[in-house]
């Protein structure tokens, strides 16, 4: 999972690196050609096949879709305009909004420690952003904004049959962003490709691929509860790649929001792992 969250990190650098090269939609296409491609060619190899998904399925899998797609712009967006480490940060508040969401629209238990959790989590956020102040940037709320999408679409992934292949899955999210980011080309000027800025977008899709490969098996292998929080050591590769590449050294108030945010999502897995386990053991869960 932390080589995972590596991959992860050096993507977004390599996407906000092309930024002197392309409009934002343009880099998202010509990555994503050769992200579903690649996804396209591992479908065949498993023989992963269309048919037999049920429509309550095909529902669940288009609203992810969406989610992945608006808040992906949104993300990428965000990084585009403001240091790489600060938007890294406002989303690591992901895990408390789904929380929060998987108890609203799902009916999940949450006990009032993981409410508590989550109020003071977003306190953190709220320093990291910290609207009104001389380090405000407005482009905070973009980040903010694909918190919202992202969180929609591990809601409705919690909901897709595990019948449905998860290459499957990530291959038609893919297509996605490629016919929707090709769709919003028709409003920007599109740019020279060399062999130069294009080699940086493939290079990200290499490293948002190893991501996709490293996460699935680290969630295989691993127990999800021990495995969950080292999502957040995306933080150190974010900050060091901001530092080294872009020189945007964080200031105290992104670190000690950051610090807030990871700590308070560390803690609502590990009131999740306990309450799943007490569940298990009332016999009230298979």
């Amino acid at each position: 999972m932390a080589a995972c969250m590596a991959s992860f990190a050096i993507n977004d650098a390599l996407i906000k690196s092309s930024s002197a090269f392309f409009p934002l939609f343009q880099a998202i296409f010509l990555r994503s050609l050769f992200t579903t491609g690649f996804l396209g060619l591992m479908a065949l190899r498993k023989k992963v096949r269309l048919q037999g998904i049920s429509k309550a399925d095909w529902k669940l899998i288009l609203l992810r879709s969406a989610g992945e797609i608006i808040g992906a712009f949104f993300f990428l967006y965000a990084v585009f305009n403001m240091p790489l480490a600060n938007a890294t940060a406002i989303l690591q508040s992901m895990p408390l909004a789904v929380t929060v969401g998987a108890a609203i629209f799902l009916k999940e238990p949450v006990g009032w420690r993981r409410y508590i959790a989550v109020i003071i989590g977003f306190i953190g956020v709220m320093i990291i952003v910290r609207p009104g102040t001389e380090g405000f940037t407005h482009y905070s709320f973009y980040a903010l904004a694909a918190v919202v999408f992202i969180v929609t679409r591990d809601l409705a992934t919690r909901r897709i049959s595990k019948a449905v292949p998860s290459f499957l899955v990530s291959f038609i999210t893919s297509v996605g962003i490629t016919i929707s980011s090709a769709v919003m080309l028709l409003f920007v000027d599109w740019q020279p490709v060399t062999l130069e800025n294009i080699s940086i977008l493939f290079a990200a899709s290499i490293f948002v691929i190893a991501g996709y490969v490293l996460s699935v098996s680290s969630m295989r292998v691993g127990e999800i509860g021990f495995v969950s929080p080292f999502r957040y050591t995306i933080l150190i590769w974010s900050m060091l790649l901001g530092v080294i590449v872009f020189g945007d050294i964080p200031d105290v108030w992104m670190l000690v929001g950051s610090a807030i945010v990871v700590s308070m999502g560390i803690y609502t897995f590990y009131r999740e792992r306990k309450v799943m386990a007490k569940l298990q053991n009332s016999g009230k869960m298979t």
